[in-house]
């Protein structure tokens, strides 16, 4: 049976699988694709990649140091050269104690090969312990300078390049490049040694005899052929027990996990799951066992071939001691060479199909740096208007890719649904208006394209049509970084920093040294002061459980914290997403006060919500529906248009606190002046 077969054979997986998940749990992942790779690809395919991938590995290596890849490259060579001098050597001895005269004579006349024997053994030592040595310094900086790279070209990508599906796939298989670069340089120093040390007894079993060349081809073939079969084997018997393994692994985690135990309880599932993970379980040893009673006959058939290979080879060096065509010395110098030789190439083979293994993910690397470099945000633009009274939308359209993400106004969906509905613009010919210095309230349903708007706002996205203009310049010719300095964002979903809360305020501002007068000015703003004082360690307290000194915090606290963290910015344009959705009623209406005074302070505010009387203090509203703009005007004036559909959002928001029959017994309430129209 086949390597492929052989890790393809569970693709029905055990009938817990097939019951529980539909089948084996295989990564819908780009860097899954690799598990296979090699087995596709021959030993001779692999030999032919093999300058290459030794060429990208020295390029990676010299950029991190070259001193350490000098020291790797002339040891290994020397390794090579003293091994074949080593061998030249023993044969001298051999040659001189097999000779004619008493043994003293001849021990004597040893003596200076014998000791080129024991000075090329200390130099190979010497030689192997700077190889590793060398080796050793590559490995973390090479790996460094990979994920450096890998990070500086992932982060200036344009936004919509992190949201495309089939780049988000490539990121996710690169970022393993880094980690396979390292283990590259071992796998390549594997390969220069191995290779110098079989050219090293090629050279000299030719140099002895030309016959003896074919001798070690012979010996070294069935070796070098087992290497790989059972590499390959291993490999296989990884992939299907890997399957079932993680299988396994889900049940147990779900049962260990804390959101899931209410319902494990009360409603039993705690034996179906275990007696699911006995099952998987048992055809994950049924599966191993079978594997292994594989490898063994792959095994028995190699030493087989190997025993035959050997059993010629000594009849051929018998057959020409018999004839003369060969001496004694050069016999058992051709035996030792030929030993030599084949361990050098079952490691030479083995540590090829290593490196053209690593090699799949470091050429991911390489392709994420050149399509990066050709989504990479443009550096340099045209300044910024500093006297800005108006943003303009100017007949801006929209598209999503097929694959990325919808807007919305929770957090987006990584992999969206592929549906008809996806494929209409997210905006489609908007022209609207964001005075500078006011509050502008951006409000629909869901997918109306709210979200979008801002990030087209932001610079983030590029409109596929129509153009949005910063004092009448096209944001396209726009330096983006300046762009960037001078809006501030908070949305729901903003990002939670696993760092203390003082860096969780502070990173608004990264560029410049924490201010921790600014820090308490923004604490008081969003209503965070008293958040901060009750924590264990104040503004030091690391805000991230699983940590010793982590502490877990309400999501409403953190969105006082992310407001604090946008006030501490103090961005010229301030864009809010949804800022209250974790906050009770009371600190909601604290926070828009604190938006109302922001834009008094001449801040441009522009508010996406849901909820409509939020916008009631907002200079203008703009309503969108299905990616178009609708209505536009303050909320006294989109109140007052008939079938209105902002009026027809608020009626609905409206009817939900209205003509709700009182609870038996319930008092009714002791003021209603101030109730919501």
């Amino acid at each position: 049976m086949s390597e492929t077969s052989q890790a393809s054979e569970a693709g029905g997986g055990s009938e817990s699988e097939r019951l529980l998940f539909g089948g084996p749990l295989v990564y819908d992942a780009r860097w899954a694709e690799h598990d296979r790779a090699y087995f596709a690809m021959s030993l001779w395919g692999m030999a032919l990649q093999l300058p290459r991938l030794v060429a990208f590995t020295a390029r990676l290596a010299w950029r991190a140091e070259r001193r350490a890849l000098w020291t790797v490259g002339a040891a290994e060579l020397t390794r090579g050269i003293s091994q074949a001098i080593s061998l030249i050597a023993v044969n001298s001895v051999l040659a001189t104690v097999l000779a004619d005269g008493t043994i003293q004579d001849r021990v004597r006349a040893a003596i200076p090969a014998m000791i080129g024997v024991a000075v090329t053994g200390i130099v190979g030592a010497l030689a192997t312990a700077a190889s590793t040595a060398g080796t050793g310094r590559l490995e973390p900086k090479v790996e460094r300078v990979a994920t450096e790279m890998y990070l500086t070209h992932v982060a200036k990508v344009e936004l919509s390049a992190i949201e495309d599906a089939d780049f988000h796939r490539l990121m996710d298989s690169a970022q393993y490049g880094a980690g396979a670069a390292r283990r590259m340089v071992n796998a390549c120093t594997g390969v220069v040694g191995s290779l110098v040390s079989f050219v090293a007894a090629a050279g000299v079993l030719t140099v002895l005899h030309p016959a003896l060349l074919p001798l070690l081809v012979l010996m070294t073939l069935p070796r070098s052929w087992a290497s790989l079969k059972n590499a390959r084997t291993r490999y296989a018997s990884y992939l299907q027990w890997m399957q079932h393994s993680r299988a396994g692994r889900l049940l147990s985690q779900t049962l260990m996990r804390t959101d899931p135990a209410p319902e494990i309880r009360v409603h039993g599932i705690g034996p179906f799951l275990l007696q699911h993970f006995r099952g998987m379980s048992e055809a994950s040893e049924d599966e191993q066992s079978r594997l292994a009673a594989d490898a063994a006959r792959i095994r028995l058939v190699a030493s087989a071939l190997t025993g035959v290979a050997a059993a010629l080879t000594y009849t051929a060096l018998g057959a020409l001691l018999a004839t003369g065509l060969m001496a004694l010395s050069v016999a058992g110098t051709a035996v030792l060479a030929v030993r030599t030789g084949g361990q050098s190439l079952s490691t030479l083979v083995l540590q090829v199909n290593n490196l053209y293994e690593e090699a799949c993910y470091v050429q991911d690397l390489e392709r994420l740096f050149r399509e990066a470099a050709q989504h990479a945000v443009p550096v340099g633009g045209a300044p910024v208007p500093e006297d800005l009274s108006v943003i303009r939308f100017e007949n801006v359209t929209f598209h999503y890719p097929a694959d990325g993400n919808r807007d919305g106004d929770g957090p987006t969906a990584d992999r969206p649904e592929h549906t008809p509905e996806a494929k209409r613009p997210a905006l489609k010919e908007v022209t609207l208006d964001i005075p500078v210095g006011k509050i502008v309230a951006l409000v629909g349903e869901n997918g109306s394209g709210k979200t979008t708007v801002s990030k087209l706002l932001a610079g983030l996205y590029q409109p596929d049509g129509g153009r949005v203009l910063w004092g009448g310049i096209d944001v396209r010719e726009l330096d983006r970084g300046q762009l960037w300095s001078r809006i501030g964002m908070v949305s729901q979903d903003f990002h939670r920093w696993p760092f203390t809360c003082r860096m969780n305020v502070a990173i608004g501002q990264p560029q410049r040294p924490v201010d921790q007068r600014a820090l308490e000015e923004a604490a008081v703003y969003a209503g965070a002061e008293k958040l901060v004082g009750e924590l264990p360690r104040g503004w030091d307290t690391l805000l991230t459980k699983g940590y010793k000194g982590g502490h877990q915090i309400s999501g409403g606290q953190w969105q006082r914290l992310g407001i604090a963290r946008a006030r501490y910015r103090d961005a010229e344009v301030l864009v809010v997403d949804e800022p209250t959705s974790a906050l009770d009623a009371k600190a909601e209406l604290e926070v828009f006060d604190q938006i109302r005074k922001l834009a008094d302070g001449g801040q441009t505010v522009v508010l996406i919500t849901h909820r409509l009387a939020s916008v009631r203090h907002a200079d203008l509203v703009h309503v969108l529906e299905n990616g178009e703009l609708r209505e536009s005007g303050t909320f006294e004036e989109l109140l007052n248009i008939p079938d209105g559909v902002f009026r027809g959002l608020f009626e609905m928001q409206r009817a939900q606190f209205h003509n709700v029959p009182r609870l038996p017994g319930q008092r009714p309430p002791a003021d209603r002046t101030n109730e919501t129209r």
